[in-house]
Order: C-alpha cells, then sequence, then structure tokens
C-alpha cells in the first residue's frame, strides 16, 4: 500500500476518532487525562499483540534510537500532546479543534527543513502556506 493511503487513513481513523472521544469525555464526564489512559491502554493491548513479531528487533535498534522513540514518541508526542490533545477536546469545538491540533504535518516538515537537511521546495512552501490559510478559515 502507498504511503499516502496509510496517510490518509491515518487522517480518517483520527478524525473519526477523535469525535468518538469527545462524545466519551462528555458523556462520561472523564478527565482529559482519564481518557487518555484509556486509549492508551486499549491501543497498548492491540500494539503489544500486533508487534509480537518484532519484539526482538528491540535490542538491535541501539540506546540512541530507542532514546529519540522513547523522548519524541513517548514523552512529547504521546504523552504532552495526547494530554494537550484530550483538553481540546474536553473544552473546545471539534471544528476548531482538529484543523489546529492536526497542523503536525507543518511542523513536521518545519522540522525536517530546519534539523534534517529537507529542501524548501516552492512545492512546500505553497503547501505549508495552504495549511495555515486553511487552519485559519476553520478556526476563525
Amino acid at each position: 500500500m502507498k504511503p499516502q493511503l496509510f496517510a490518509l487513513v491515518t487522517a480518517i481513523a483520527w478524525g473519526v476518532g477523535g469525535y468518538f472521544e469527545k462524545k466519551g469525555l462528555h458523556l462520561g464526564n472523564l478527565a482529559p487525562q482519564m481518557g487518555i489512559t484509556i486509549r492508551t491502554f486499549v491501543a497498548l493491548i492491540i500494539l503489544g499483540i500486533v508487534s509480537i513479531p518484532y519484539w526482538k528487533t528491540v535490542p538491535q535498534a541501539g540506546t540512541k534510537a530507542l532514546a529519540y522513540m522513547i523522548v519524541g514518541g513517548g514523552i512529547v508526542a504521546g504523552s504532552v500532546g495526547m494530554l494537550c490533545f484530550y483538553h481540546a477536546l474536553k473544552g473546545g469545538n471539534l471544528e476548531q479543534v482538529m484543523p489546529i491540533a492536526f497542523t503536525s504535518p507543518l511542523f513536521g516538515a518545519l522540522m525536517g527543513i530546519i534539523f534534517a537537511g529537507e529542501p524548501l521546495t516552492i512545492k512546500t512552501g505553497v503547501g505549508i502556506l495552504l495549511t495555515i490559510s486553511g487552519i485559519v478559515v476553520l478556526t476563525i
């Protein structure tokens, strides 16, 4: 499957999931911290099962790679990002929260350009400007 198709399925899953998460937070009067804990617990079970064939690769990855995964994925994106997302879901409207929360491609592109030496092409620049413009339109 093409990476773009996986990205589209990701966007659909996160958009649909965000709707159900917001409904669950409000129907159950749950704190955002509890919502993310439930989400993470269920995801841990499912991901633990589907990743069984790959567990043997973890020791081979090396400490630097694991540190990047722990800090970037576990702490920054998985904990700080998700806690903030759940607070935004609980307190805001989906049509305002989702476009802002999902500007992550914008920040990912900027990180790639600034730190990974990826080229800033006209196409990338136009995409960044369109992303920002779309967010402004949707949130005003």
